[in-house]
């Protein structure tokens, strides 16, 4: 038994029978990530590398008369994780302090200081803790001395 669609005088017109689907225009897919066209101030097209260097330079830049003023001379640099030997127990730690030549470098490390914070401002205010603790460790002073804010 053939059953025949009967619209219009036998002619079917306008969409397939069935469920009408809705149809989404919102941005997605490939449309809505940020491309080469993309403005490279615009803040999704960091990546989280990116995003995280960036804070640091934020964190940085009200410093800079301290890293003046120093005699010494301390770099500061990111890295995403410590090197730790396979016997080690104790919590991963979030910076280092270490002397190459004439110079004294602070490393922070990015992934353990956002794994252990709880969003944007924790994060920054761990990463301003540990700047601080760090500088004063190599500079010899307290960090309520060389906090600007």
């Amino acid at each position: 038994m053939t059953r025949r669609l009967q619209h219009l005088d036998g002619t079917v017109s306008g969409p397939r029978p069935g469920r009408m689907r809705t149809r989404r225009r919102d941005a997605r897919g490939p449309l809505a990530l940020p491309g080469p066209l993309s403005p490279r101030s615009v803040p999704a097209h960091r990546t989280p590398r990116e995003e995280f260097d960036h804070l640091v330079a934020g964190v940085l830049a009200p410093l800079a008369k301290h890293f003046d003023a120093e005699p010494d001379q301390v770099e500061v640099v990111v890295e995403d994780v410590p090197l730790l030997p396979p016997e080690w127990s104790e919590d991963v730690p979030l910076s280092s302090v270490a002397r190459r030549g004439d110079v004294t470098l602070v490393v922070l490390y990015r992934r353990p200081l956002t794994e252990r914070s709880g969003g944007r401002v924790d994060l920054e205010e761990q990463v301003w803790d540990v700047v601080l603790h760090r500088l004063a460790e190599v500079w010899q002073v307290s960090p309520d001395d060389l906090d600007p804010r």
